[in-house]
């Protein structure tokens, strides 16, 4: 899919907010309400726009303790990768993974409410998975720079 100026401007106004109704789009793009609505429709039926959400303040859900934990897996079997993503889908607290080359297999971002929660994550379920050998935490003492939208 070829994206043009206009797209690329709508792509980053949803990114900023994605409450903006056709009517605010089409202002801010210098576009009809219709012809915006038919853009966002677009770039969301292309996959470009994967869904909406709202930004929470974890501080004030009580998630006090933010941490990236690096983990090795012991073996890297194709049933032991399964076996850990599983496992990491039951529990809340990892809010994302991604798989990395490196030393580390996976680096994790986990909220947790205070640090005896994390300590447990880490030692009752992390390095309890039979698949573990090790893992490693960075505890987040201050985010400098806030979660921000694709460069577009």
């Amino acid at each position: 899919m070829t994206l043009d100026e206009t797209d690329l401007a709508l792509l980053r106004a949803v990114q900023r907010d994605g409450q903006a109704t056709a009517q605010e789009l089409g202002a801010e793009l210098n576009l009809s309400a219709s012809q915006a609505g038919r853009r966002r429709q677009r770039l969301e039926e292309a996959g470009l726009i994967l869904g909406y959400s709202a930004r929470l303040d974890p501080s004030a859900l009580g998630l006090k303790v933010q941490a990236f934990i690096q983990v090795q897996l012991a073996r890297h079997g194709a049933d032991e990768g399964r076996a850990f993503a599983r496992l990491l889908r039951t529990r809340p607290e990892v809010t994302s993974a991604w798989t990395m080359t490196g030393e580390a297999d996976y680096l994790l971002r986990v909220y947790c409410a205070d640090l005896p929660e994390l300590n447990l994550l880490i030692h009752e379920v992390l390095l309890a998975h039979p698949t573990v050998a090790r893992v490693q935490s960075q505890i987040v003492m201050d985010q400098t720079k806030p979660d921000a939208p694709y460069p577009l």
